[in-house]
């Protein structure tokens, strides 16, 4: 798992992912996109179809459509759908899961999963996902994470629970329906303010998950490390690093 604490049992990952069920706009509004750069190194040479699992709000089947593919985009979330559907008229929104798509087989050229893989059952989507690929078919993983490298962003995370810390040794567990796994990062930074981080902490599974309490503690502290700490004004525009880490793997 990316996140760099311990594995998620199979009931405690389904508990945190459906804090994501409702909350659509707010995560459109408030969550980065990705570099141009991911699905261009990602997406294989003379690919038609994709296939966008856990595909959200469209963060990144907007850049999948943006290559010239025809996108179909699978989320358990009819929230996020909607948000999908309204961003992304384009593609084609799918109800359903990484394990269970209920898509055609070998209907595919490429399947990608943006900042979702941790959530699914990685052995169980990989040969749902291998079976939907066409052969030579490209298996592509992606995820933000914020550059703990960067003191003030290492701090940041602790406070908004954030636990997305690159590991330079890390890969994600893949079915053996794929070969040839390799990894690519980009950095980047998103321009932000310090409302955007308050709203940023707020679409976190953490958050979503925590208690009223621990809610309001969260934020109190955000906002001294922000605006006392750091000395941010409100509405000041930061630059905020981010790592995207990139997979990709050929179904064998």
């Amino acid at each position: 798992m990316v996140r760099g604490g311990p594995k998620l049992d199979h009931g405690r990952r389904q508990e945190l992912g459906r804090s994501f069920q409702d909350g659509g706009e707010h995560y459109q509004r408030v969550r980065p996109g990705y570099p141009a750069e991911s699905a261009q190194w990602l997406v294989p040479p003379g690919a038609r179809d994709a296939l966008d699992v856990g595909a959200g709000t469209g963060k990144f089947t907007e850049l999948l459509l943006g290559q010239g593919l025809s996108v179909t985009a699978i989320d358990p979330s009819a929230d996020m759908l909607g948000q999908l559907e309204a961003h992304c008229p384009a593609a084609t929104a799918v109800m359903g899961t990484a394990e269970e798509t209920g898509l055609p087989e070998a209907a595919f050229d490429v399947a990608t999963v943006a900042q979702a893989w941790h959530w699914c059952d990685a052995l169980r989507a990989s040969t749902e996902l291998a079976r939907v690929l066409r052969p030579q078919g490209a298996l592509g993983l992606v995820w933000n994470q914020l550059d703990t490298s960067v003191p003030w962003v290492h701090r940041l995370s602790r406070i908004m629970h954030a636990g997305d810390v690159y590991k330079p040794g890390f890969r994600p567990l893949v079915g053996p329906e794929f070969e040839g796994l390799e990894s690519h990062v980009m950095h980047w930074q998103d321009t932000v303010t310090s409302h955007d981080l308050m709203e940023l902490t707020k679409s976190r599974s953490y958050y979503l998950r925590a208690s009223e309490t621990t809610r309001a503690k969260v934020l109190a502290n955000l906002n001294w490390y922000l605006h006392e700490h750091l000395g941010h004004a409100p509405g000041e525009k930061l630059q905020l690093p981010y790592l995207t880490l990139a997979w990709r793997a050929v179904k064998a």
